[in-house]
């Protein structure tokens, strides 16, 4: 019997060995200055871990550690204790804390540093004076001090803390701490030439223009990190890695960019023949033609040619050039032609010159103007279509780019506003002249597009674009009115789908990205539209709702990046999705 429960003694004690207590609950007493989710956190011990020995010193090392890096140096755990609980299987911690009196910063003193030149260093270091030690702020104070010299011409700055002198006055129980700072500028750093390598089409002076840095000019980190996106925004490269600095045996500082030349002519493109179905009539053309010449002879010009042939008596004609940096000054002149003609109603002829300025690399304004007539066709029957008219338009844009990318941005804002102020005049058809009617009106526009990027979290990214246009006048045609549906605006539904003088949509994506410039996405896109009615002309009030929805993806080419997606209008089955494609073209 005696051998027997001296086993069981001994088995229970293996077993309480092999299979250790458990946490059962923290309780945080007498606390003050610090949270109790704060100190649990620092305790780095939960609910549910095994008990280990040396756990209680080991959490209150940890606890010391903490409350040492917030100022608070004398803090006491007496009273901490481990208990068991009734059937020895779990424990229960209880963690007493004086927080104890704070460490204040009474002085800083500092070595190699200009007294007299670097009042912003002084000052930021003085914002600790006074104040409860801190180590995160210290640490804060020193990794801005050294982007303050990264941006000022000391790349290869160093800040030391040799040491810190902890003193108290006894009398009164305060506690004080006097730190020393050490800074070593190194040598001062320019900007003395910069090499391009990797372009082989592209002019130098078209790269460096675009870096907007001059001869001589103080190294800056924080300009040197934005160079790649400046780049970027291009659209003339791959995306462009961060550029390389060296002293070289002259002391001459060298910026060294490395780049890789994509293709920058694109040529998107169906054409399909309809056959006739009518002996009086022939069989016509239909399709799509995009042409983009970017970066042509790599002096950074562009051109671009849009045809497309809607149905046999529709199409839209459109020529664009840019004139980049023009005589060397940071304008850009563009020029385009656009004509429509819409059924067998009219033509629509416009051409238009703008001047942008290049305030900086993320930011333009420029002022614009333009011609246009509407010619009403001749059917050869008195049915009222459009008024044969003339009007000037002149007007204000202002673009802001922040994006880091233009294909498959992940981060950054594109903003684009404009104003215009259209000067209309009406010179026929007489025939359909009223009394009441203005043949010389005004007509004002506004725009506003704005497409915000967010990288949710690795190679996820979330877009979304919100778009208006607003159209002010005594009264409307349809060539006046802004046109809603398809590929860049409301997917889901036919390109132009909807007219109106007032329209709004918005797209959201998710994408996910495969290569640096090709991704896949879900999106959602919503399309609200109005045309006021005009009793005088039994136009009668219309407006709508709609939404669009779908996948797709963004694959970059030889010949460009590819956009395609299969979308959904509200109420569609499967079989009425519509596709969408074409090459995505910056210009």
């Amino acid at each position: 019997m005696y051998r027997l429960i001296s086993f069981s003694l001994l088995f229970l004690t293996t077993l309480s060995i092999t299979y250790p207590q458990t946490v059962e609950s923290i309780q945080v007493i007498e606390n003050h200055v610090f949270s109790q989710d704060n100190i649990l956190s620092w305790c780095a011990v939960s609910k549910g871990t095994k008990e280990f020995p040396g756990m209680l010193d080991s959490i209150k090392t940890r606890l010391a550690l903490h409350f040492g890096a917030e100022g608070y140096f004398h803090a006491e755990f007496k009273g901490s204790k481990v208990e068991l609980s009734p059937d020895s299987q779990q424990v229960k911690l209880i963690i007493k804390i004086d927080e104890g009196e704070p460490t204040y910063v009474k002085k800083i003193f500092f070595t190699g540093l200009d007294t007299a030149l670097d009042n912003n260093i002084i000052g930021s270091f003085d914002f600790l004076k006074n104040r409860v030690y801190s180590k995160s702020g210290l640490e804060n104070n020193i990794s801005s001090t050294l982007k303050y010299f990264q941006n000022n011409g000391y790349p290869f700055a160093k800040i030391e803390i040799p040491s810190i002198y902890f003193y108290s006055d006894t009398a009164k129980k305060d506690y004080f701490a006097d730190i020393y700072v050490k800074i070593d500028k190194e040598r001062y750093c320019k900007i003395d030439k910069v090499e391009i390598a990797g372009n082989n089409k592209t002019k130098d002076y078209v790269i460096q223009r675009e870096l907007r840095l001059k001869p001589g000019e103080a190294y800056s980190q924080k300009v040197i990190d934005d160079i790649p996106n400046r780049l970027n925004r291009l659209g003339f490269f791959e995306p462009v890695s961060a550029p390389k600095y060296f002293v070289d045996s002259k002391n001459e500082g060298i910026l060294r960019i490395e780049i890789k030349e994509k293709e920058t002519n694109n040529f998107d493109g169906i054409i399909g023949y309809i056959p006739s179905n009518s002996s009086n009539q022939s069989g016509y053309l239909t399709g799509l033609v995009d042409v983009s010449l970017s970066n042509l002879f790599g002096t950074g010009r562009a051109a671009a040619i849009h045809w497309q042939q809607y149905n046999r008596s529709s199409q839209d004609l459109q020529l664009k050039y840019l004139e980049p940096w023009l005589f060397g000054y940071p304008f850009n002149l563009n020029l385009s032609l656009f004509q429509r003609q819409q059924d067998s109603t009219y033509v629509q002829r416009t051409i238009e010159a703008s001047l942008e300025y290049l305030a900086t690399e993320e930011a333009s304004a420029s002022i614009f103007i333009s011609t246009d007539a509407v010619i009403p066709t001749d059917n050869g029957n008195q049915i009222f279509t459009v008024y044969n008219s003339s009007s000037v338009t002149t007007g204000l844009n202002i673009k802001v780019d922040t994006r880091d990318d233009p294909y498959a941005p992940t981060k950054g804002v594109l903003f684009l506003s404009s104003y215009s102020l259209s000067k209309k005049t009406i010179s026929g058809p007489v025939q359909f002249f009223t009394p009441d009617l203005a043949t010389n009106i005004n007509l004002q526009r506004l725009t506003i597009d704005i497409d915000g990027f967010y990288e949710l979290f690795s190679r996820q990214v979330i877009a979304l674009g919100l778009h208006g246009r607003e159209l002010r006048g005594p009264f409307f045609e349809n060539s006046d009115l802004f046109r809603l549906g398809g590929a860049n605006t409301l997917r889901g539904y036919s390109e132009s789908q909807f007219l109106g003088n007032r329209v709004m949509w918005t797209n959201l994506e998710y994408r996910s990205l495969l290569t640096k410039r090709s991704f896949v996405f879900l999106f959602l896109d919503t399309g609200y539209y109005l045309r006021n009615a005009d009793p005088s002309r039994n136009i009668l009030k219309s407006e709508g709702f709609n939404i669009g929805y779908g996948l797709g993806m963004n694959i970059e080419t030889g010949l460009g990046v590819l956009s395609v997606s299969f979308a959904l209008a509200k109420g569609d089955s499967f079989s009425n999705g519509k596709i969408h494609f074409g090459i995505v073209n910056q210009f």
